[in-house]
């Protein structure tokens, strides 16, 4: 996805710095508990191998709330309709999609073409992806970010179709194009296990290292040769080139520069690997949060009676 920002006369936008900074507080406010308890309670470290530290054996949840939490994540799970064989139903704070990731896969077959085009379409078209670039796009019009769009309804829906194209090259490019070129895999293989530190530096870096579809580590040329060619593509397409514009004094225009620029793309490569890299590191602690949120508000009705009485 594009993002960009005005910074005095320099114009350009981050558009999913908004999106970034709502993310930090939701993760941080649900979040640092478990974190907490995980990392003092976490004595050993764990294997580097990532496929190591997703085949412990697990005891069984007796939480019906969370058992069907964990099904959506097992590699080819169709508890929902739509589901991608090889894929997950889980969503980030049960609304944005994640269906790349998957928790104690260890090793599982790689994806076809097609599951890997089918995967995108499905997240990159997902209900909730509509608002959500509504949303992002009524920031981006009050922040007045790439003013060459203008204001109004105009310029708003301007801002919308640029926020939800620069997505969807983003997704096709990094997730399903290079991963197919490249037989490279683009799921996530969450850690789930060892302390808080080695979690965090794992997710971290899985913006640089991805599994092949031969089951080897390599470097990710999907996501860094990827997110510099969307980024490319996006700013050198459609995004505004220089304008002038009346404002409302008279006989005084005002000059917008062209956000076509090479300073303007490296920006935008970086400010999206940046974010990426924040989502993987929600993405690898989400299904602690979820966890804990579905154990709090699935207290047994004997618990509660108990309790109660004197």
């Amino acid at each position: 996805m594009r993002k960009q920002a005005q910074n005095s006369g320099d114009l350009f936008l981050k558009i999913a710095h908004a999106r970034s900074f709502i993310t930090v507080l939701i993760t941080a406010s649900l979040a640092m508990p478990v974190w907490a308890q995980q990392s003092s309670s976490s004595d050993t470290q764990a294997p580097a191998s990532q496929s190591s530290t997703q085949d412990a054996p697990k005891k069984p949840d007796s939480n019906p709330q969370d058992q069907k939490n964990k099904s959506q994540d097992v590699p080819g799970s169709t508890s929902r309709e739509g589901a991608v064989k090889g894929t997950s139903n889980d969503r980030l704070f049960y609304t944005l999609p994640n269906f790349l990731t998957l928790e104690h896969a260890g090793n599982v077959p790689p994806l076809t073409t097609k599951q890997k085009f089918a995967v995108v379409t499905r997240g990159s078209f997902d209900p909730v992806i509509y608002p959500w670039y509504g949303f992002l796009s009524a920031i981006g019009q009050a922040q007045d970010s790439e003013p060459g769009y203008g204001q109004g309804w105009g310029g708003y829906g301007k801002r919308f179709g640029a926020a939800f194209a620069d997505g969807t090259i983003e997704n096709y490019v990094t997730g399903a194009i290079l991963p197919t070129i490249l037989r490279q895999d683009p799921r996530y293989f969450q850690a789930g296990a060892g302390t808080f530190r080695h979690r965090l530096f794992y997710s971290m870096s899985r913006n640089l290292i991805t599994r092949a579809d031969s089951g080897k580590k390599e470097f990710n040329y999907s996501e860094v040769v990827g997110g510099a060619l969307s980024a490319a593509i996006s700013t050198y397409s459609y995004h505004p080139t220089s304008k002038l514009f009346r404002t409302t004094t008279p006989g005084v225009l005002r000059f917008v520069p062209s956000d076509r620029t090479l300073t303007n793309t490296a920006k935008v490569w970086g400010t999206q690997y940046a974010y990426d890299t924040l989502t993987l590191v929600v993405k690898e602690f989400w299904p602690d949060i979820r966890r804990a949120i579905s154990k709090k508000h699935s207290k047994p009705d004997g618990a509660q009676a108990s309790s109660a009485r004197p």
